[in-house]
């Protein structure tokens, strides 16, 4: 048993961090520059949006190498600086960690290579893997605790992410992000995941969800997770979005409150999430909110409750309800039925 896994065991859960993206723009970040190259650029400013989070109450600090690969720092001529980048992204969140009084963990994100791969795409997928493996050595070089493979849509492409993380002999987890109908965008359902995790068990330790839509499809998709969970030592993961995106002049905003991130963790609780924390949006006040909340909270073990859910977090639409349904098992998952007029479409 690992180190984190130890940890949550003693806890119950581990609450992760929020969005980077989100919180270096309001350090300065200008839109579509990569986030990655103020690990070296701005490394002070990265290790401040760590030690904010930290104060918040998080217990896992994601890496700022979320598209540390050669394929997406190539369109910043800067695919020779791979593991530069990586190495300094671990150790801005290890000296960050370093200075708590409390036990923080440090995951080594490693997003998408922006690339699709073959026969769909390209890209090979051994070219994929050899990629994800610069990254995720030099991750580990830079003094991670375990891998973190994220916002994959593709089967292909987190395969080899997984097959490249393995080497490292670290604890992996990994997450799809879904969309709207409840798949991710190359049309992958949550089973589709928790039977890829199964094959690479017990390199992996935990899958789940990031990112997608919002808050309440993402406890949609855990909910399927739950029904179909297999393997009960693997431990699920929830990573939402603050809400949903909006415009603001020429400004992406989420219009999640940390009230509403509050009850999001606490449903991910009750979905039997051991890994909780916000994506894009997610600032260091929903997380502060999600902590206090999580603190106090005692997962139920009522039955599901859509109406409530969409009630508290926010629309879902009848593609995920759907796929919901779908999953419902009779003895596993009891689940009352949503309003039709309550749903978007």
């Amino acid at each position: 048993m690992s180190r984190i896994q130890k940890r949550i065991k003693e806890k119950g859960y581990l609450l992760a961090d929020g969005a980077t993206g989100t919180n270096l723009f309001d350090m300065g970040l200008e839109s579509g520059y990569p986030p990655e190259l103020w690990n070296l650029e701005y490394p002070n400013r990265v290790n401040l949006n760590h030690e904010n989070f930290i104060h918040a109450g998080s217990d896992i600090l994601l890496t700022n190498s979320f598209g540390a690969n050669k394929f997406r720092l190539a369109l910043h001529n800067a695919e020779n600086k791979v593991e530069e980048i990586n190495i300094e992204a671990a150790s801005i969140a290890k000296k960050a960690a370093d200075k708590s009084k409390r036990e923080i963990f440090i995951a080594g994100s490693i997003g998408p290579t922006g690339e699709i791969i073959e026969p769909l795409g390209t890209l090979p997928k051994e070219e994929a893997k050899n990629a994800f493996l610069e990254q995720a050595l030099a991750l580990k070089k830079g003094g991670v605790d375990f891998i973190w493979i994220e916002t994959m849509s593709s089967e292909d492409e987190m395969e080899a992410a997984l097959l490249a993380a393995q080497k490292t002999e670290l604890p992996l987890v990994c997450s799809y992000s879904f969309d709207t109908h409840g798949k991710s965008m190359m049309g992958l359902e949550p089973s589709k995941l928790a039977d890829l995790t199964a094959s690479f068990y017990p390199s992996v330790i935990g899958y789940g969800a990031n990112c997608g839509i919002g808050a309440s499809e993402l406890i949609g998709s855990l909910i399927c997770f739950k029904s179909y969970k297999l393997n009960q030592e693997l431990l699920l993961v929830a990573k939402a979005n603050c809400g949903i995106p909006v415009f603001k002049g020429d400004r992406i905003t989420y219009n999640g409150t940390p009230e509403m991130m509050a009850q999001y963790a606490c449903y991910a609780r009750d979905m039997g999430a051991k890994i909780i924390g916000g994506c894009c949006g997610t600032k260091q006040a929903h997380i502060k909110a999600m902590a206090e909340s999580l603190e106090r909270y005692k997962p139920s073990s009522e039955d599901i409750n859509l109406d409530k859910i969409i009630g508290d977090l926010g629309s879902m639409t009848d593609g995920n309800v759907n796929m919901i349904n779908s999953y419902i098992n009779p003895g596993s998952v009891k689940i009352k039925r949503v309003r039709q007029r309550k749903r978007r479409r």
